[in-house]
């Protein structure tokens, strides 16, 4: 039988010491003594990466117990408060681009860091701290330094780059603590009915306004917490960045569209009551109310949703984005 040397040097010195073949063949590794041991190497591999996706399923597993019922009234309170109706969106769309992505993401070399268990023991501490001080904020956001602990631990630093922006997306589905979303609500009403009260005499309606309470001469307006315009703010938000994903491939237009959905939830919900107060000065009273005022408010979100879009056609048309060369 003939044997491969793996290395030619070996081969010549053997070749001119005959007596010396059969030492050099049993201390040089043959060319099918090396594939053999890839073949070997591959089952190993295979179970080693068929046990830590069971590990990471298992503790996967265990971290939704430990949370659902953190996550069920999670989604008790989108289903019942209309402010963060808008958070059934966000993890459909964080798991949308995880599967957009899946092939990129198979081809990232798995390399497990032992750092993720200092992400994990810090999540499970903020999770433990929020459960104990009855802070649902913190317990319900302790959820993706969990999620960030898991990711590190079994997949890797690289993984966990790669996901970073359909991991930080899940942000938006956690309703922000009631003291910072009291501090936003006001100063909105405030400004909101400012606005209102400014523009409406330009149409030939008279107003007094004091505070968030507009005086017109067939109604009081009271621009309430319900109108400030946070439910439009939150969602058109969340949407500008679900809409910026999906339309453009620049990281910066898809900044500009974010940041200019302040403004246009804004301006939106001021046309809301500019045109309710219209309605009540020349149509009826009863347009501030009831089932026409709650139809109003969503053909006011969409409209802040054509403004956004409308926004994105003229930065296109300012700023057409180049092809790449091929």
């Amino acid at each position: 039988m003939n044997f491969t040397l793996h290395d030619p040097s070996a081969l010549a010195y053997a070749q001119s010491s005959p007596g010396n073949d059969r030492l050099l063949l049993l201390h040089q590794p043959t060319q099918i003594e090396i594939v053999a041991e890839r073949v070997g190497e591959r089952p190993r591999m295979g179970l080693q990466s068929v046990a830590r996706w069971l590990q990471l399923a298992v503790l996967a597993a265990l971290s939704l117990w430990l949370y659902s019922s953190t996550l069920a009234h999670l989604v008790g309170q989108w289903y019942h408060d209309p402010d963060f109706s808008h958070g059934f969106i966000v993890p459909m769309f964080s798991a949308y681009v995880i599967w957009l992505n899946r092939h990129r993401l198979a081809r990232i070399p798995v390399q497990p860091s032992w750092s993720g268990l200092g992400l994990l023991v810090l999540g499970l501490g903020v999770f433990a701290l929020g459960q104990l001080g009855a802070e649902l904020f913190l317990a319900r956001s302790s959820l993706l330094l969990v999620l960030a602990g898991l990711i590190v631990l079994f997949l890797g630093w690289t993984y966990f780059r790669a996901l970073l922006f359909p991991l930080a997306f899940l942000i938006l589905m956690v309703p922000i603590p009631a003291i910072i979303f009291n501090q936003i609500t006001f100063p909105l009403q405030l400004l909101d009915s400012h606005l209102a009260a400014t523009v409406l005499p330009w149409f030939g309606v008279p107003t007094f306004r004091e505070g968030n309470i507009i005086d017109i001469p067939h109604m009081q307006l009271n621009v309430a917490e319900a109108c400030s315009g946070i439910r439009s703010l939150l969602s058109l938000t969340t949407m500008s960045i679900v809409y910026g994903y999906w339309m453009d491939n620049r990281t910066s237009v898809r900044i500009l569209l974010f940041v200019a959905s302040v403004p246009i939830a804004v301006a939106a919900n001021s046309l809301r009551i500019i045109g309710t107060g219209l309605l009540v000065e020349y149509w009826s009273p009863k347009a501030a109310e009831g089932y026409f005022h709650a139809w109003w408010g969503m053909l006011i979100f969409v409209i802040a949703l054509i403004m956004l879009y409308l926004l994105h056609l003229g930065v296109c048309w300012l700023w057409p984005e180049r092809k790449k060369k091929p």
